[in-house]
């Protein structure tokens, strides 16, 4: 068994990452994933730079273990052929934009009717109703309107501010690929099937709530003006490069003072409690960076560790590679995709003790699949023929020799 979804047959068609995303979770999982592409270049993130022998390190990071099938929707024939995969599938998940795939007669009322246990997932960018329903969207959009870039900015009066990875698109596709789960645990059930819709925004201001919503959490007791807990973050510098540290008890505050060779602060009137603590935090974290700026990273993390005080460095993605616990964790993998060559992915979070991970082959290239997946919905070789020749579907040619690795032959950090 190739995982915990072994058994479970999902059809993809998504482009960019919230959905490709949700999709390679699935895959890696162990769900046979087919991503389903139009003719006209398929997924834009097959074009996008960062790539080698044409195959960019985007696509490969959100469609491994998935195959491809290249399609024309716009052509009834297309259509016709998609229907009959949707009878043999578990799972549909589509990220168009609002009416489109109502337009191209393959929305969750037409397949739903043709595959009534078929959970039927449609991935939004602000919503499908609504002003902004049909605007174009991009990650840095969703930041702005969900209040993610004000909280990044600090406060309602300090200047907003982006996060430097595109948040909404991925959280969007974890919560995605748990409502696919959950969906599949209900059919399993009842075997009933049912029609998903998950919205970046909505997923963003979902996010924020559990730890960035308080002031608008207690009704008629709204915070008037959000401010900044402190406009330090907690991100030191030392003398040779940066560092993190973070206390909230008295004992990590006790430790804490102690590695900084200051036991006085202990008891100093402006930090005794973790209220004063917070009261004063502008000068607490002042302090701390001041200290700091006088060791070597090396020297700290030591002198913090010996008081069990959590603290940690600050690393660059390379230095983050070759850190001893991403090692020890086996986080980052290494595997042969046939035509990028030797390449290094993250390995899934989650770990399964029954179904290890297992990366069955790279991502597909482009219409790979198409043939053996036609052919396993039932449409015979001269009808399919007959596509490729008229352009309806592409055929890519197929690879030669296997590209996977097991958890315990790739798992190695590299």
């Amino acid at each position: 068994m190739s995982g915990p979804l072994h058994g479970v047959r999902v059809l993809d068609l998504t482009s960019m990452i919230s959905g490709p995303l949700t999709t390679m979770l699935l895959a890696d999982q162990g769900a046979d994933v087919i991503k389903v592409e139009n003719p006209r270049g398929g997924d834009l993130n097959r074009h996008v730079s960062t790539a080698r022998n044409g195959m960019p390190a985007s696509f490969l990071n959100n469609n491994r273990n998935k195959r491809s099938l290249v399609i024309d929707l716009k052509d009834e024939r297309g259509v016709r052929a998609l229907k009959a995969l949707a009878r043999t599938a578990d799972v549909l998940v589509q990220n168009f934009r609002p009416g489109v795939v109502e337009r191209l007669g393959i929305g969750p009322d037409e397949l739903r009717a043709e595959a009534p246990g078929l959970v039927y997932v449609s991935i939004f960018g602000f919503g499908d109703r609504g002003p902004y329903a049909r605007k174009p969207v991009y990650d840095p959009l969703i930041q702005a309107v969900s209040g993610l870039a004000s909280v990044q900015g600090g406060s309602d009066s300090a200047r907003p501010r982006l996060v430097r990875t595109i948040v909404p698109d991925k959280l969007t596709g974890y919560a995605c690929a748990q409502a696919v789960t959950a969906a599949l645990y209900h059919k399993a059930r009842t075997g009933e099937g049912q029609a998903i819709v998950v919205n970046m925004l909505d997923a963003v201001i979902a996010f924020l709530w559990s730890s960035d919503m308080g002031g608008r959490t207690l009704v008629g007791d709204e915070v008037p003006v959000e401010t900044a807990q402190s406009w330090i973050d907690l991100i030191y510098e030392t003398r040779d490069g940066y560092i993190s540290v973070a206390v909230n008890t008295d004992r990590e505050w006790a430790g804490l003072c102690r590695a900084l060779g200051r036991p006085e602060l202990i008891r100093d009137p402006r930090f005794e409690t973790p209220r004063l603590r917070h009261r004063n935090i502008d000068e607490r974290l002042e302090l701390t960076q001041e200290m700091l700026s006088r060791g070597t990273s090396a020297e700290w993390l030591a002198r913090l560790e010996a008081e069990d005080v959590g603290c940690a460095p600050v690393l660059t993605r390379a230095e983050m590679i070759a850190h001893p616990q991403v090692a020890a964790n086996g986080t980052v993998i290494e595997s042969d995709h046939p035509v990028a060559g030797r390449v290094r992915q993250a390995r899934p979070a989650a770990r399964f003790s029954r179904a290890p991970f297992q990366i069955r082959h790279g991502a597909p290239g482009f219409g790979e699949h198409s043939v053996e997946v036609l052919r396993e919905a039932g449409l015979g070789g001269e009808e399919i023929a007959a596509m490729v020749a008229d352009g309806v579907v592409i055929a890519g040619p197929a690879r030669s020799g296997g590209d996977g690795a097991t958890e315990e032959a790739a798992g190695r950090a590299s």
